[in-house]
């Protein structure tokens, strides 16, 4: 839910065009999805329905990483530094889920 949390305020924070905008609308989808399926994969039917949530937040977070990198930050360092955490995190989480996936098998 923090990664989620941490996109939305960095939203707020890059220059209104039409490319940030639906990419940011896709940004706040994939991000939110991650949490979301974690908490389905923790509420899971059985193992391979676990697994399935779980690769699923794989996905979405490499698909935040994505949408990340696309994003327009108007040369603003500040927020150039954010995005580059952000885009760390999410390689972090998707570390985190891949690990999951392996011990879970």
């Amino acid at each position: 839910m923090q990664f989620a949390k941490r996109i939305r305020a960095f939203i707020k924070l890059l220059p209104r065009n039409l490319a940030n905008i639906e990419d940011g609308r896709q940004l706040v989808s994939a991000s939110g999805s991650v949490g979301a399926n974690y908490i389905e994969a923790n509420e899971s039917l059985g193992k391979r329905d676990f697994r399935m949530r779980i690769k699923i937040s794989r996905k979405e977070a490499k698909e935040s990483a994505y949408w990340l990198r696309l994003l327009d930050t108007g040369d603003d360092a500040a927020v150039e530094e954010e995005r580059n955490g952000l885009a760390q995190e999410a390689t972090e989480l998707t570390n985190i889920f891949g690990a999951i996936l392996r011990k879970s098998q």
